[in-house]
């Protein structure tokens, strides 16, 4: 899966330092509320609302908070109905963005992101201009360190996953969507001397990569953080490839 690893560790570095954001929080709760309201409030029965009661938990969102966001979704409270939808972006140097949508509020949201994309150099694509560049898969990040390699491989090969990747610092083993609950579950299980992985989650994976330096790169990394700041901007999906040394420049 080319493609994935370089952005995923772009993407999360920014949201290490996102965390410190207490929009974060708000962003994770609307994510329960729609994922209990589209599939109910039963974690174990919801996969997607599991996967967003595990990211609340890891950036130190309160239980009763996330209980809330959950009542709320499964009609149990009163609470706001948000409209789910993705823009297809151009972005500078050649990238493109998949930008994921969850707002009360359509005309608002749109006229937010235009004006983010005229200031930042971005350009709203056309419906499946940019859509069919990533694909929907389970991806599970391991420290590479921290794992015996061959080992974790032999067992991802076992459980069915459909590709492993392995990078300098991590390997990477990806599923079909409908497999990442119990691909990761197995895992889990899979004894003591396995550890918890850095990251795993259901996203959208860039197929191939758009490496862009100097000051696209710094555009890019703008007009990413811009987007990312709407508060109805739920996920920012690039194909966007920099190089470490810009990395760490643009911080």
């Amino acid at each position: 899966m080319s493609g994935h690893n370089r952005w995923s560790k772009i993407k999360h570095k920014k949201e290490a330092s996102d965390q410190k954001r207490s929009k974060v929080w708000t962003k994770i709760l609307r994510e329960i509320t729609v994922s209990a309201r589209l599939g109910g409030g039963d974690i174990d029965g919801n996969s997607r609302l599991r996967a967003a009661v595990d990211k609340g938990r890891a950036v130190n969102v309160p239980n009763d908070t996330i209980e809330r966001s959950i009542k709320k979704g499964a009609g149990d409270l009163d609470g706001v109905t948000y409209e789910e939808f993705a823009y297809e972006v151009y972005g500078p140097g050649g990238t493109a963005m998949l930008v994921e949508i969850m707002t009360d509020n359509r005309n608002r949201t749109a006229g937010e992101v235009r004006n983010t994309l005229t200031k930042y150099n971005g350009n709203l694509g056309a419906s499946g201009s940019v859509a069919y560049l990533f694909k929907k898969l389970g991806v599970i990040v391991f420290d590479k360190a921290a794992v015996d390699e061959n080992a974790l491989t032999d067992l991802a090969i076992e459980l069915g996953a459909d590709d492993i990747k392995s990078e300098v610092e991590s390997v990477t083993i990806f599923t079909a969507p409908k497999e990442f609950e119990r691909i990761r579950g197995a895992l889990q299980t899979a004894g003591p001397k396995l550890p918890a992985p850095v990251s795993a989650e259901v996203t959208m994976v860039p197929q191939t990569l758009v490496h862009v330096s100097g000051a696209d790169a710094e555009k890019v990394m703008k007009l990413i953080s811009a987007l990312e700041d709407n508060d109805d901007v739920q996920n920012v999906h690039s194909n966007v490839d920099i190089d470490e040394a810009d990395l760490e420049r643009l911080g």
